[in-house]
Protein backbone atom coordinates (compact mmCIF):
# COMPACT_ATOMS: atom_id res chain seq x y z
CA UNK A 1 0.00 0.00 0.00
CA UNK A 2 1.51 3.33 -1.01
CA UNK A 3 1.52 6.41 1.20
CA UNK A 4 -1.42 8.06 -0.57
CA UNK A 5 -3.66 5.04 -0.13
CA UNK A 6 -2.63 4.73 3.52
CA UNK A 7 -3.56 8.36 4.17
CA UNK A 8 -6.90 7.87 2.42
CA UNK A 9 -7.72 4.80 4.55
CA UNK A 10 -6.63 6.61 7.72
CA UNK A 11 -8.74 9.66 6.86
CA UNK A 12 -11.73 7.45 6.13
CA UNK A 13 -11.32 5.63 9.44
CA UNK A 14 -11.03 8.92 11.33
CA UNK A 15 -14.17 10.21 9.61
CA UNK A 16 -16.11 7.10 10.67
CA UNK A 17 -14.92 7.46 14.27
CA UNK A 18 -15.93 11.13 14.37
CA UNK A 19 -19.34 10.32 12.86
CA UNK A 20 -19.98 7.53 15.37
CA UNK A 21 -18.96 9.83 18.22
CA UNK A 22 -21.31 12.55 16.97
CA UNK A 23 -24.18 10.07 16.72
CA UNK A 24 -23.38 8.83 20.23
CA UNK A 25 -23.59 12.37 21.60
CA UNK A 26 -26.91 12.89 19.84
CA UNK A 27 -28.28 9.58 21.10
CA UNK A 28 -27.26 10.50 24.67
CA UNK A 29 -29.48 13.60 24.78
CA UNK A 30 -32.00 13.14 27.57
CA UNK A 31 -35.63 13.93 26.67
CA UNK A 32 -37.23 17.10 27.97
CA UNK A 33 -39.92 16.81 30.66
CA UNK A 34 -43.55 17.17 29.60
CA UNK A 35 -46.67 18.34 31.41
CA UNK A 36 -48.95 15.30 31.99
CA UNK A 37 -52.03 17.47 32.45
CA UNK A 38 -51.52 19.37 29.20
CA UNK A 39 -50.84 16.15 27.29
CA UNK A 40 -53.98 14.58 28.76
CA UNK A 41 -56.08 17.59 27.75
CA UNK A 42 -54.72 17.45 24.21
CA UNK A 43 -55.68 13.78 23.86
CA UNK A 44 -59.26 14.06 25.10
CA UNK A 45 -61.62 12.89 22.39
CA UNK A 46 -64.90 14.66 21.65
CA UNK A 47 -67.43 13.80 24.32
CA UNK A 48 -64.80 12.52 26.79
CA UNK A 49 -64.33 14.05 30.24
CA UNK A 50 -61.17 14.42 32.31
CA UNK A 51 -62.16 11.66 34.69
CA UNK A 52 -60.18 10.57 37.75
CA UNK A 53 -57.13 8.59 36.68
CA UNK A 54 -56.99 9.96 33.14
CA UNK A 55 -53.90 12.11 33.80
CA UNK A 56 -51.99 9.41 35.70
CA UNK A 57 -52.66 6.88 32.97
CA UNK A 58 -51.59 9.42 30.36
CA UNK A 59 -48.37 10.10 32.25
CA UNK A 60 -47.55 6.38 32.32
CA UNK A 61 -48.32 6.00 28.61
CA UNK A 62 -46.13 8.92 27.57
CA UNK A 63 -43.21 8.05 29.83
CA UNK A 64 -43.01 4.66 28.08
CA UNK A 65 -43.62 6.25 24.69
CA UNK A 66 -40.75 8.68 25.32
CA UNK A 67 -38.43 5.76 26.06
CA UNK A 68 -39.23 4.35 22.64
CA UNK A 69 -39.28 7.55 20.57
CA UNK A 70 -36.73 9.93 22.10
CA UNK A 71 -33.60 10.91 20.15
CA UNK A 72 -32.23 7.75 18.48
CA UNK A 73 -35.04 5.71 20.00
CA UNK A 74 -34.63 2.91 22.54
CA UNK A 75 -30.97 1.91 22.93
CA UNK A 76 -30.76 -0.64 25.75
CA UNK A 77 -31.12 -3.67 23.49
CA UNK A 78 -29.12 -2.45 20.48
CA UNK A 79 -26.36 -4.84 19.42
CA UNK A 80 -24.69 -2.70 16.75
CA UNK A 81 -22.55 0.46 16.94
CA UNK A 82 -22.83 3.10 18.15
CA UNK A 83 -25.48 2.09 20.70
CA UNK A 84 -23.62 -1.06 21.76
CA UNK A 85 -20.74 1.17 22.90
CA UNK A 86 -23.03 3.39 25.02
CA UNK A 87 -23.84 2.85 28.67
CA UNK A 88 -25.19 6.16 30.02
CA UNK A 89 -28.42 6.21 28.00
CA UNK A 90 -29.22 2.51 28.60
CA UNK A 91 -28.74 3.17 32.33
CA UNK A 92 -31.06 6.18 32.08
CA UNK A 93 -33.67 4.06 30.29
CA UNK A 94 -33.44 1.33 32.93
CA UNK A 95 -34.00 3.82 35.75
CA UNK A 96 -37.12 5.18 34.07
CA UNK A 97 -38.30 1.66 33.28
CA UNK A 98 -38.09 0.64 36.94
CA UNK A 99 -40.45 3.48 37.86
CA UNK A 100 -42.78 2.46 35.02
CA UNK A 101 -42.89 -1.08 36.38
CA UNK A 102 -43.79 0.14 39.87
CA UNK A 103 -46.53 2.44 38.61
CA UNK A 104 -48.06 -0.14 36.27
CA UNK A 105 -48.12 -2.71 39.09
CA UNK A 106 -49.77 -0.23 41.47
CA UNK A 107 -52.38 0.59 38.85
CA UNK A 108 -53.11 -3.09 38.36
CA UNK A 109 -53.35 -4.13 42.02
CA UNK A 110 -54.43 -0.91 43.77
CA UNK A 111 -55.62 2.09 41.75
CA UNK A 112 -58.06 0.12 39.58
CA UNK A 113 -59.48 -2.04 42.38
CA UNK A 114 -62.00 -1.04 45.05
CA UNK A 115 -60.84 -3.59 47.62
CA UNK A 116 -58.57 -6.63 48.03
CA UNK A 117 -61.32 -9.05 47.01
CA UNK A 118 -62.21 -7.21 43.80
CA UNK A 119 -61.15 -8.49 40.40
CA UNK A 120 -58.30 -7.08 38.35
CA UNK A 121 -59.03 -4.88 35.37
CA UNK A 122 -58.52 -6.99 32.20
CA UNK A 123 -56.56 -4.34 30.28
CA UNK A 124 -54.18 -3.61 33.16
CA UNK A 125 -53.78 -7.33 33.78
CA UNK A 126 -52.45 -7.59 30.23
CA UNK A 127 -50.49 -4.32 30.24
CA UNK A 128 -48.44 -4.71 33.42
CA UNK A 129 -46.51 -7.90 32.45
CA UNK A 130 -45.47 -6.34 29.13
CA UNK A 131 -43.12 -3.95 30.94
CA UNK A 132 -41.35 -6.74 32.82
CA UNK A 133 -39.48 -8.19 29.85
CA UNK A 134 -35.72 -7.71 30.06
CA UNK A 135 -34.73 -4.22 28.95
CA UNK A 136 -31.96 -5.75 26.81
CA UNK A 137 -34.12 -8.28 24.93
CA UNK A 138 -33.62 -7.78 21.18
CA UNK A 139 -34.71 -11.06 19.63
CA UNK A 140 -38.36 -12.01 19.38
CA UNK A 141 -40.07 -10.87 21.54
CA UNK A 142 -38.11 -7.63 21.65
CA UNK A 143 -38.31 -5.12 24.48
CA UNK A 144 -39.72 -2.43 22.18
CA UNK A 145 -42.42 -4.74 20.86
CA UNK A 146 -43.56 -5.74 24.35
CA UNK A 147 -43.56 -2.15 25.59
CA UNK A 148 -45.64 -1.04 22.60
CA UNK A 149 -48.15 -3.77 23.40
CA UNK A 150 -48.27 -2.55 26.99
CA UNK A 151 -48.98 0.98 25.77
CA UNK A 152 -51.82 -0.34 23.62
CA UNK A 153 -53.49 -1.93 26.67
CA UNK A 154 -53.00 1.26 28.70
CA UNK A 155 -54.79 3.22 25.98
CA UNK A 156 -57.62 0.66 26.20
CA UNK A 157 -57.86 1.16 29.96
CA UNK A 158 -57.83 4.94 29.63
CA UNK A 159 -60.63 4.83 27.06
CA UNK A 160 -62.65 2.54 29.30
CA UNK A 161 -62.43 4.70 32.43
CA UNK A 162 -63.36 7.76 30.34
CA UNK A 163 -66.52 5.95 29.19
CA UNK A 164 -69.28 6.99 31.59
CA UNK A 165 -71.30 3.91 30.64
CA UNK A 166 -68.53 1.46 31.64
CA UNK A 167 -69.02 1.15 35.39
CA UNK A 168 -66.64 -1.83 35.61
CA UNK A 169 -63.61 0.25 34.64
CA UNK A 170 -62.53 2.52 37.46
CA UNK A 171 -59.59 4.43 38.93
CA UNK A 172 -59.93 4.86 42.68
CA UNK A 173 -58.17 7.92 44.10
CA UNK A 174 -57.90 6.98 47.76
CA UNK A 175 -55.29 7.81 50.38
CA UNK A 176 -54.43 4.15 51.00
CA UNK A 177 -53.94 3.48 47.29
CA UNK A 178 -51.66 6.49 46.89
CA UNK A 179 -49.71 5.59 50.00
CA UNK A 180 -49.06 2.08 48.70
CA UNK A 181 -47.44 3.43 45.52
CA UNK A 182 -45.48 6.06 47.45
CA UNK A 183 -43.96 3.32 49.64
CA UNK A 184 -42.62 1.64 46.51
CA UNK A 185 -41.16 4.94 45.32
CA UNK A 186 -39.51 5.37 48.72
CA UNK A 187 -37.71 2.06 48.34
CA UNK A 188 -36.47 2.95 44.85
CA UNK A 189 -35.15 6.33 45.95
CA UNK A 190 -33.61 4.90 49.10
CA UNK A 191 -31.69 2.31 47.10
CA UNK A 192 -30.51 4.88 44.55
CA UNK A 193 -29.37 7.22 47.31
CA UNK A 194 -27.29 4.50 48.95
CA UNK A 195 -25.69 3.45 45.66
CA UNK A 196 -24.87 7.03 44.75
CA UNK A 197 -23.35 7.70 48.17
CA UNK A 198 -21.15 4.62 47.81
CA UNK A 199 -19.25 6.34 45.00
CA UNK A 200 -16.60 7.47 47.50
CA UNK A 201 -16.64 4.28 49.57
CA UNK A 202 -17.58 4.15 53.24
CA UNK A 203 -17.76 1.85 56.25
CA UNK A 204 -21.36 1.10 57.09
CA UNK A 205 -22.70 -0.44 60.28
CA UNK A 206 -25.05 -3.35 59.67
CA UNK A 207 -28.53 -2.19 60.75
CA UNK A 208 -30.46 -4.95 58.97
CA UNK A 209 -32.01 -6.32 62.19
CA UNK A 210 -32.14 -3.08 64.17
CA UNK A 211 -35.31 -2.48 66.19
CA UNK A 212 -36.29 -6.13 66.67
CA UNK A 213 -34.38 -8.22 69.23
CA UNK A 214 -36.06 -11.42 68.03
CA UNK A 215 -35.28 -10.90 64.34
CA UNK A 216 -33.10 -13.37 62.39
CA UNK A 217 -31.62 -13.56 58.91
CA UNK A 218 -30.71 -16.45 56.64
CA UNK A 219 -26.90 -16.19 56.80
CA UNK A 220 -24.37 -14.45 59.00
CA UNK A 221 -23.42 -10.87 58.11
CA UNK A 222 -20.55 -8.86 59.66
CA UNK A 223 -21.30 -5.95 61.97
CA UNK A 224 -19.82 -3.50 59.47
CA UNK A 225 -18.51 -3.64 55.93
CA UNK A 226 -16.88 -1.47 53.29
CA UNK A 227 -19.20 -0.43 50.45
CA UNK A 228 -17.87 1.23 47.33
CA UNK A 229 -19.30 1.49 43.84
CA UNK A 230 -16.96 0.26 41.13
CA UNK A 231 -15.24 3.04 39.19
CA UNK A 232 -16.70 1.53 36.00
CA UNK A 233 -20.28 1.78 37.31
CA UNK A 234 -20.31 5.27 38.84
CA UNK A 235 -21.68 6.97 35.72
CA UNK A 236 -24.18 4.14 35.17
CA UNK A 237 -25.63 4.55 38.66
CA UNK A 238 -25.77 8.33 38.17
CA UNK A 239 -27.71 8.11 34.91
CA UNK A 240 -29.97 5.37 36.25
CA UNK A 241 -30.89 7.80 39.03
CA UNK A 242 -31.48 10.56 36.45
CA UNK A 243 -33.86 8.33 34.51
CA UNK A 244 -35.72 7.16 37.60
CA UNK A 245 -36.24 10.67 38.94
CA UNK A 246 -37.29 11.90 35.49
CA UNK A 247 -40.07 9.31 35.32
CA UNK A 248 -41.12 9.77 38.96
CA UNK A 249 -41.37 13.52 38.43
CA UNK A 250 -44.06 13.03 35.78
CA UNK A 251 -46.01 10.52 37.87
CA UNK A 252 -46.07 12.85 40.88
CA UNK A 253 -47.32 15.76 38.76
CA UNK A 254 -50.10 13.53 37.44
CA UNK A 255 -50.95 12.30 40.93
CA UNK A 256 -51.30 15.90 42.12
CA UNK A 257 -54.22 16.31 39.71
CA UNK A 258 -55.95 12.94 40.11
CA UNK A 259 -55.58 12.84 43.91
CA UNK A 260 -56.18 16.56 44.45
CA UNK A 261 -59.07 16.09 46.91
CA UNK A 262 -57.16 13.50 48.92
CA UNK A 263 -54.09 15.73 49.14
CA UNK A 264 -56.13 18.79 50.08
CA UNK A 265 -58.00 16.90 52.78
CA UNK A 266 -54.70 15.84 54.33
CA UNK A 267 -53.19 19.31 53.70
CA UNK A 268 -50.42 17.45 51.89
CA UNK A 269 -50.23 19.30 48.58
CA UNK A 270 -47.32 21.46 49.79
CA UNK A 271 -45.39 18.30 50.70
CA UNK A 272 -45.87 17.02 47.18
CA UNK A 273 -44.65 20.33 45.78
CA UNK A 274 -41.46 20.01 47.83
CA UNK A 275 -40.81 16.53 46.44
CA UNK A 276 -41.34 17.78 42.90
CA UNK A 277 -38.94 20.67 43.52
CA UNK A 278 -36.19 18.32 44.71
CA UNK A 279 -36.71 15.99 41.75
CA UNK A 280 -36.64 18.87 39.30
CA UNK A 281 -33.19 19.76 40.66
CA UNK A 282 -31.95 16.29 39.71
CA UNK A 283 -32.67 17.15 36.06
CA UNK A 284 -30.37 20.17 35.89
CA UNK A 285 -27.88 20.16 33.02
CA UNK A 286 -24.64 18.28 33.64
CA UNK A 287 -22.01 20.61 32.23
CA UNK A 288 -19.06 18.31 32.81
CA UNK A 289 -18.14 16.01 29.89
CA UNK A 290 -17.87 13.15 32.38
CA UNK A 291 -19.28 12.22 35.77
CA UNK A 292 -16.68 13.35 38.30
CA UNK A 293 -15.99 11.35 41.44
CA UNK A 294 -13.97 13.56 43.76
CA UNK A 295 -13.81 12.90 47.49
CA UNK A 296 -16.48 14.40 49.70
CA UNK A 297 -14.60 17.63 50.50
CA UNK A 298 -11.93 17.43 47.80
CA UNK A 299 -10.97 19.84 45.04
CA UNK A 300 -12.94 17.94 42.38
CA UNK A 301 -16.73 17.73 42.37
CA UNK A 302 -18.59 14.51 43.05
CA UNK A 303 -21.72 14.46 40.92
CA UNK A 304 -22.99 11.27 42.56
CA UNK A 305 -23.03 12.88 46.02
CA UNK A 306 -24.88 15.92 44.67
CA UNK A 307 -27.50 13.64 43.09
CA UNK A 308 -27.72 11.59 46.31
CA UNK A 309 -28.40 14.79 48.26
CA UNK A 310 -31.40 15.74 46.12
CA UNK A 311 -32.76 12.19 46.11
CA UNK A 312 -32.35 11.79 49.89
CA UNK A 313 -34.26 15.01 50.49
CA UNK A 314 -36.99 13.95 48.08
CA UNK A 315 -37.17 10.57 49.80
CA UNK A 316 -37.47 12.18 53.23
CA UNK A 317 -40.34 14.31 51.92
CA UNK A 318 -41.95 11.19 50.42
CA UNK A 319 -41.85 9.51 53.83
CA UNK A 320 -43.49 12.55 55.44
CA UNK A 321 -46.17 12.61 52.74
CA UNK A 322 -46.85 8.92 53.29
CA UNK A 323 -47.26 9.51 57.02
CA UNK A 324 -49.66 12.37 56.36
CA UNK A 325 -51.80 10.10 54.17
CA UNK A 326 -51.86 7.45 56.91
CA UNK A 327 -53.35 9.85 59.42
CA UNK A 328 -57.09 10.01 59.84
Amino acid sequence: MNLLNFKTVLAGFAAVVVMLYAVTLWASIEPEPFDPLEVAKSELKPGQQMVTGYVTTTALIHVVDTLLHKAFGYTSNDVLPPSVMMDNMPAWEFGALEMVRDMSLSMRKDFSRSQSQSTEHPSLKKAQPQFNISSTAWMWPSAEGEYRTGIKYLYEYRTQIANQQDINSQFYARADNLRGWLKEAEKRLGSLSQRLSASVGQDRVNTDLAGDSAAHQATFAPGSNQIKTSWWQIDDVFYEARGATWALLHFLKAVEYDFADVLDKKNARVSLHQIVRELEATQDTVWSPMILNGSGFGLVANHSLVMANYISRANAALIELSELLAQG
